[in-house]
């Protein structure tokens, strides 16, 4: 096996308006060493600056989205406190404008568990499993803090304490999961959601991702009021005139942006 094979390294390729994100170390089962981490921060700020990308889909060669951290490397830099840098996977800046579909084709564990959290949307096969494993290695899991607005207390209780994994149609069935499909289609199926989600209005979608998070973060109530100013832009945009007029003339809508 080839030093780039051991390392891994993270491919972006382009459909149309979405852009296919895949981990690349099979061997180590996509387990997130420094040169993954670093390709994933690469690749999303790519996205994130392309104004011709709307969506992602982020997936993994092979049978395992990701087993999370290179315990390895952790031994091998007797790492305790977890570096900052963990902390921008999905990028390099501030937190990404554009949604983001995990295709969960293996087990997300720890950190991989922590990447299919992290996305706004998440399709997984009926053989995957989700589990924060942490507790079986003396690790922790303080980014699972955002967790509580995903599932109920007690099944994200179950994870963080057990370390057990959970099935993807339990995942389903709390929340955590948006579709399970067959194996097979997986990354398929991701790639018809993304492509859904890029066709709409690009400013009315990136409203409509900072809105959820505001209302996880403040409650509905007070996220009432935000609410409006984030839709400012889309209602004032040229694409809010170019919806109706795309309507009027029986023809699919030209989304420019602005």
């Amino acid at each position: 096996m080839s030093t780039h094979e051991q390392d891994g390294h993270v491919e972006l390729e382009r459909d149309g308006h979405v852009a296919l994100i895949t981990m690349r170390r099979p061997a180590k089962r996509n387990a997130l060493n420094f040169p993954m981490r670093q390709g994933l921060r690469d690749a999303f700020d790519e996205f994130e600056g392309d104004p011709d990308l709307r969506c992602a889909v982020l997936t993994g060669e092979g049978a395992c989205f990701s087993a999370g951290g290179d315990l390895v490397e952790m031994a091998n830099t007797k790492m305790d406190v977890v570096p900052a840098e963990w902390n921008q996977l999905l990028g390099s800046g501030a937190p990404l404008t554009k949604p983001v579909v995990a295709a969960v084709n293996g087990p997300a564990l720890a950190g991989g568990f922590r990447l299919a959290q992290d996305c706004d949307l998440c399709v997984a096969g009926e053989g995957t499993t989700f589990g924060i494993t942490e507790a079986k290695r003396g690790r922790g899991a303080p980014w699972a803090a955002p967790l509580t607005a995903m599932v109920p207390a007690r099944i994200m209780m179950e994870l963080l304490l057990t370390g057990e994994p959970i099935s993807a149609q339990r995942a389903h069935e709390v929340g955590l999961v948006n579709r399970v499909v067959a194996d097979g289609e997986i990354v398929a199926e991701a790639l018809r959601l993304a492509h859904s989600i890029a066709a709409n209005a690009p400013l009315s979608v990136a409203a409509g991702k900072r809105l959820v998070r505001l209302a996880a973060d403040l409650g509905p109530l007070a996220a009432a009021e935000p609410a409006d100013w984030l839709y400012l832009r889309a209602y004032t945009s040229e694409d809010a005139q170019e919806g109706p007029r795309a309507f009027r003339e029986k023809r699919p809508p030209v989304w420019q942006g602005r």
